[in-house]
């Protein structure tokens, strides 16, 4: 893994500052995330209560996320990314207010964090589109990869902060610490040089731009595989905040710091995958369709652990197999698609692996309920594997025909059609559909 390859985006100025930001805004995010499900299980013993929480933080991306891919192709995403993150500041330093004054009954809870959601579902779409203007369509994947990483180092460090926030001063620190944090990626937003963006051109108001944004995806073939993949795995399989709590109260016997370094495990290893996806010049739907099977694979096997320690060594590796899996995907679908359509895409995206959580974590979180939170990893793992291996069948019997006929080329044409076939390491096919891809990003 070549060490300039992976650090290549850090050239770019606008890039800096963004992540700089990210890795403080992030930090604070997951304190938040700890603080919000710890309160929801001290207020109501439920692990329901704590997958519906989960819920409704996501259920406005299901809604309105869409909407929010749109306002991204109709306005500069640099502006709209500091209303939607100043939103976000709002509704942490309300949670914080609330928990200082005591009035935190779930119902409360709930409302701040549906609107907290609201302000995310605009945010993300944005946010991912805005990557491509920041770096250009050929460091894009990179970018995508650091960006996957410095979100999975937070998960280190944020935990590990919100476990001693919690116990040093309680769970309305966490929350105000976070809203302070969203001041880093407002700064850096407006210390940006908009002379060394790649803007894309803003698309004029009209009707039916969000039915034409549906049809593209349905229509290209790469963008629809991909996410009828990120489909299964979104809804069943990155349900970790609802199932962690509960594995660690009930499954371990342990407190808010065997939750936290859970997570922390996690993080570790999702930082290794976001690197090994920023060392990649291209994504390949084939890393994404072994990604998720090694997800599913090793979830069923972290079900069936009961030593804590290869429970948290398995939880590593979950992390390094589940961000190659959501780097490369992200990646081939922003590469997949033309700029213009880019902001509707990254929302279809959205929708499905964010706006799906409201549906998947009351699902896991029931399963937590009713049986086990180690049956909330099998509800995630077992349909994540049967899925890889559908996607998986589907790639296989599509590139058979591409080798026969390379095969024949070579009988006809001798060893130099190899090389323009099929290439050193017979993908041909694969790389001339990247460069597809590419020349469509650019124009």
């Amino acid at each position: 893994m070549s060490t300039g390859r992976v650090l290549v985006s850090l050239r770019r100025r606008n890039f800096r500052l963004f992540l700089a930001g990210q890795l403080v805004s992030n930090s604070g995010t997951w304190m938040q995330n700890v603080a919000l499900a710890w309160l929801v299980l001290q207020v109501s013993h439920s692990p329901l209560d704590v997958g519906l929480v989960s819920a409704l933080q996501f259920l406005p991306s299901l809604v309105f996320g869409v909407y929010g891919g749109l306002v991204g192709d109709r306005f500069q995403k640099r502006k709209v990314l500091v209303i939607t993150q100043g939103g976000m500041a709002f509704a942490a330093a309300l949670l914080a207010t609330l928990d200082f004054v005591n009035l935190t009954p779930l119902w409360v809870l709930y409302l701040v964090t549906f609107v907290s959601g609201t302000f995310q579902a605009i945010d993300t779409p944005v946010r991912q589109a805005f990557l491509s203007e920041m770096v250009g369509p050929d460091d894009l994947p990179n970018a995508v990869g650091l960006n996957s990483a410095a979100f999975n180092t937070t998960r280190i460090a944020g935990p590990a902060l919100g476990a001693i926030a919690i116990r040093v001063a309680g769970v309305g620190a966490c929350f105000g610490l976070n809203a302070f944090s969203y001041l880093a990626v407002i700064t850096a937003l407006l210390a940006m040089k908009t002379s060394e963006l790649y803007p894309s051109q803003p698309i004029r108001k009209g009707r039916g731009q969000i039915r034409e944004g549906l049809r593209y995806v349905w229509r290209t073939p790469r963008l629809r595989q991909t996410l009828g993949l990120l489909a299964v795995v979104g809804t069943l399989a990155f349900n970790f905040n609802t199932v962690f709590p509960v594995l660690a109260k009930s499954g371990f016997h342990g407190n808010a710091g065997t939750y936290a370094t859970m997570l922390v495990a996690l993080g570790a290893g999702s930082v290794v995958g976001a690197l090994v996806a920023a060392s990649r010049r291209r994504p390949r739907q084939g890393v994404v369709v072994l990604a998720a099977l090694a997800m599913g694979v090793l979830e069923l096997l972290a079900a069936a652990e009961h030593n804590l320690d290869l429970e948290i060594g398995l939880l590593g590796l979950v992390g390094v197999a589940s961000m190659l899996y959501l780097s490369t995907s992200n990646s081939t679908c922003q590469l997949a698609s033309a700029p213009e359509m880019r902001g509707r895409v990254m929302a279809v995206y959205s929708v499905v692996f964010l706006g799906s959580t409201p549906i998947g974590s009351s699902l896991i979180g029931l399963l937590d309920q009713e049986f086990s939170a180690r049956w909330g990893l099998v509800g995630g793992g077992l349909p994540t594997v049967v899925a890889a291996l559908v996607l998986g069948a589907l790639l296989f019997r599509r590139l058979r025909p591409s080798r026969r006929g390379q095969a024949v080329a070579v009988r006809m044409r001798g060893p130099a059609t190899v090389v323009l076939a099929g290439g050193a390491d017979g993908h041909g096919a694969v790389e001339t559909g990247h460069q597809g891809e590419r020349q469509a990003a650019r124009r």
